[in-house]
């Protein structure tokens, strides 16, 4: 191509890659003519290795429809636009084999950090290859966070799933429940495996040693099918349903009121998460508020800082709303 424009390669190079070294007006014009002519476009990836990143920052979501994540962009956005940089986002539909290839389709990119959010799901087999992968992208220059995924040797803020889903199950119990449902995911998924085990064990400090549980999609349609199987069932003594995310909470909150139930009164509910529909449902949904917008922002800032990889512990707030009042002497149902 440069002797088709009839220049030094070092010339071309610099004419097509937008180099701040001047390169005459017409030289310009010959390169990018020449280029045209035998169809050449620039290696975007062999340019970005050759300048050590491009201006991207890469962010790697399990289901970009779950406001869970896209209030966690939300800060990644914004801490990029602070440091001059663009968020190009991947979503990896809750699949780690889509994760790993979603990452080795970015290190070839060479992006200038990657923060990848989402919950771990163990036995899948991926995660020595995806560490594989992420180091090899580090040790050319990049840069790297991850969400709740504590098991990875990277910089890591991690969300207290156990710590909250505790004090919640505390809270519910202080207001006067006693016969509770968990409405979790796969055990597999470490985020719902967390929450589960912390609200059995909040119970049990409470002194409440009997609790139902129901496993579902961890998503607002599991949420639905799972209120739908315990209404077809009979709800019988369940006084409050606790669904693992917010999303599940208020799919099944939908599936009661589609029963003839009012949320709140005649079956209690409560989430985790604090995703902004919380407040938007009636009854306004008791949760476990997550500062998802922070925790994006302090991710990529992580990354981009080049510290040493530290674990970052997320404090959670429990938050009571409407859908669990206190619960009188009178049976709910």
């Amino acid at each position: 191509m440069a002797r088709e424009a009839g220049v030094s390669y070092a010339t071309a190079s610099r004419a097509l890659n937008g180099s701040d070294r001047t390169v005459r007006a017409e030289n310009v014009t010959r390169v990018h003519a020449a280029a045209q002519k035998l169809g050449y476009a620039p290696h975007l990836s062999a340019q970005a290795i050759a300048r050590g990143s491009t201006s991207t920052v890469a962010l790697v979501v399990s289901d970009v429809d779950d406001p869970y994540f896209s209030s966690i962009a939300a800060g990644v956005t914004e801490a990029a636009e602070a440091a001059g940089l663009i968020v190009t986002m991947a979503v990896a539909d809750r699949s780690p084999e889509l994760e790993l290839q979603i990452v080795r389709s970015l290190r070839g990119q060479h992006p200038r950090a990657i923060v990848i959010a989402g919950s771990r799901i163990d036995g899948t087999g991926t995660r020595d290859a995806l560490i594989e992968e992420l180091e090899m992208y580090h040790t050319t220059g990049g840069r790297i966070a991850v969400i709740s995924q504590n098991d990875l040797p990277f910089g890591t803020l991690d969300i207290d799933n156990h710590g909250g889903a505790k004090q919640l199950a505390l809270a519910l119990a202080e207001r006067g429940y006693r016969k509770f449902t968990i409405m979790h995911g796969d055990d597999t998924i470490r985020t719902s495996h967390d929450r589960r085990t912390g609200f059995i064990d909040g119970l049990r400090q409470a002194g409440i040693t009997r609790c139902g549980a129901i496993e579902v999609a961890f998503t607002r349609d599991g949420g639905i099918e799972g209120a739908r199987t315990l209404v077809a069932q009979g709800l019988g003594e369940i006084e409050v349903i606790f669904a693992v995310n917010d999303m599940m909470a208020i799919g099944a909150m939908t599936a009661f009121r589609d029963a003839g139930l009012t949320p709140g009164k005649d079956i209690a509910v409560a989430g985790f998460d604090d995703i902004g529909s919380t407040m938007d449902v009636v009854p306004a949904l008791t949760t476990v508020r997550v500062p998802l917008r922070e925790i994006g922002l302090r991710a990529l800032q992580l990354a981009l800082s080049g510290e040493t990889p530290r674990l970052v512990i997320i404090p959670t707030e429990v938050a009571i709303r409407e859908s669990t009042p206190t619960r009188s002497s009178e049976r709910i149902l």
